[in-house]
């Protein structure tokens, strides 16, 4: 960052330290059992975000017909509640006891109980009972997993199916708690068909939230044309629903299972996929941005039961490393990776849910000469910016190029126009939490309270520039 001085950190907050906060982490898949959350609590109590999504796992609970067993899941609500975490429920997947293809598969991924009707009735009870059980610990519950893959869909994808699941679903969680908040949708793919023929059967008129996950190395896609078609179809049906990223993450390695495999990751890759998505959905207004996830882990979507070799696919989505038995379940004590301290920065400033405002920022245009660079400036170009108030009234905005990381890194610089008071500037890196005070050399007067801060550091995911105080944000 030179010139700039370092003059500390963003320091880290824990979730019981949170009351709120748009930021949240997975902790799936623990209806198959295929990670030992004990080693995981504290590590995410940590990071600072406030909302763990989990899943119900219909088939691990009632593996005797309307006898519910829920020791497992309260092991694991109790634990993240103790530690000021608020757990969100995926009511998920189908049950073997009552559907002959579920019982073949791994966690009877993918079967929903809408083939006869004791399959729709067992169903009922069994969300009825699971919200019932845990009102007042979980408020929100999410109905299904990408109903809108043919991986959690098992018998091909229906918009207009899970359309009437989720309003038969949206019925019996409100059975079980009338208080509760019904989460629809959670799709991944860009088919507007699917999307239209679910909202088609009226499911909107119950729903609190739509989910959607969203699998894409450009951020600029996902938060546009993408986002503003879901939006817009959305308040088409129903305006009153607020608008969940449920799942937002990518790898580590390159040789992972699981969405955007194969690609050129690395662990620092990883860490500036997550500072820039996770911006970008804030920004946007998502009421919950979640990232997938919190541990490596099999991906076991695709397993059957008694074939092991089916589900050793290995997924390294997780902000914490891990080890793995001869069972493919993780284990170990659980490493942090880049990505965790970006997720604990991240967590730390938008604590509390800060206003997004817009910051007057002039771009100058005129080429500046970069001396780091050696070049004249054109950092400006294609430049992704949003500002925020944080929660101790300190104004920021926050900028990067949005450069491909796969098969780039960049680094430039820019020089901006500003109103401020220059004693107060600072620069922060979203990635590692460092901040900086600039140089006088930087700041020159452009009138009586206009400055210039000329060649400021431009990276390829977010850097925030502090207006105002922000001790209180510092070690």
């Amino acid at each position: 960052m030179y010139p700039l001085k370092k003059c500390g950190e963003i320091k880290a907050v824990s979730a019981a330290e949170v009351s709120d906060s748009p930021l949240g982490i997975g902790f799936e898949k623990l209806d198959r059992g295929v990670f030992d959350p004990a080693p995981a609590y504290d590590k995410i109590a940590a990071l600072g975000v406030k909302w763990v999504r989990i899943q119900s796992g219909w088939a691990r609970t009632e593996q005797q017909a309307g006898v519910y067993d829920f020791r497992w899941l309260d092991d694991i609500v109790d634990n993240l509640i103790r530690r000021g975490l608020e757990p969100w429920m995926c009511l998920c997947y189908g049950n073997g006891l009552y559907d002959e293809d579920a019982a073949k598969v791994f966690g009877a991924v993918g079967c929903p109980p809408i083939k006869t009707d004791e399959q729709k009735k067992a169903w009922r009870r069994y969300v009825a009972e699971t919200v019932r059980h845990y009102r007042g610990r979980v408020t929100w519950f999410e109905i299904w997993n990408e109903p809108d893959g043919p991986w959690a869909w098992k018998h091909g994808p229906n918009g207009t199916e899970y359309g009437e699941f989720a309003k038969a679903t949206a019925a019996a969680i409100r059975e079980g708690s009338p208080e509760a908040k019904v989460i629809g949708g959670t799709f991944c793919t860009t088919h507007m068909d699917w999307i239209y023929d679910m909202f088609e059967t009226g499911c909107a008129a119950d729903l609190d939230a739509l989910c959607y996950h969203g699998y894409l190395v450009d951020e600029t896609y996902s938060l546009g044309q993408k986002y503003r078609t879901i939006r817009e179809l959305a308040r088409r049906y129903n305006p009153a629903m607020e608008l969940i990223q449920g799942e937002v993450g990518t790898q580590s390695r390159p040789d992972g299972a699981g969405a955007l495999r194969q690609g050129c990751w690395s662990p620092e890759k990883q860490a500036k996929f997550a500072a820039r998505h996770l911006v970008a959905h804030v920004a946007a207004g998502m009421k919950l941005v979640s990232y997938f996830t919190s541990v490596d882990m099999v991906e076991a979507l695709k397993g059957r039961v008694g074939d092991k070799a089916s589900y050793m696919d290995f997924g390294y989505f997780g902000v914490l490393g891990a080890d793995f038995d001869e069972n493919g379940i993780a284990t170990g004590n659980y490493t942090p990776k880049p990505s965790y301290r970006t997720l604990q920065v991240l967590a730390s400033i938008f604590r509390e849910r800060p206003e997004r405002i817009e910051i007057p920022v002039f771009l100058d245009t005129s080429f500046f000469y970069s001396p780091q660079m050696l070049q004249p400036e054109d950092g400006w170009r294609d430049l992704l910016s949003c500002g925020f108030r944080l929660a101790g009234n300190c104004p920021v905005w926050i900028y990067w190029k949005p450069a491909d990381i796969v098969t780039t890194s960049y680094e430039g610089t820019l020089t901006v126009e500003v109103i401020a008071e220059p004693s107060k500037l600072k620069l922060a890196d979203l990635k590692t939490g460092e901040v900086y005070k600039l140089p006088e050399s930087m700041i020159e007067a452009s009138g009586r309270a206009t400055f210039y801060l000329k060649n400021l550091p431009l990276r390829d995911y977010p850097l925030m520039l502090i207006f105002d105080d922000f001790d209180s944000y510092m070690n």
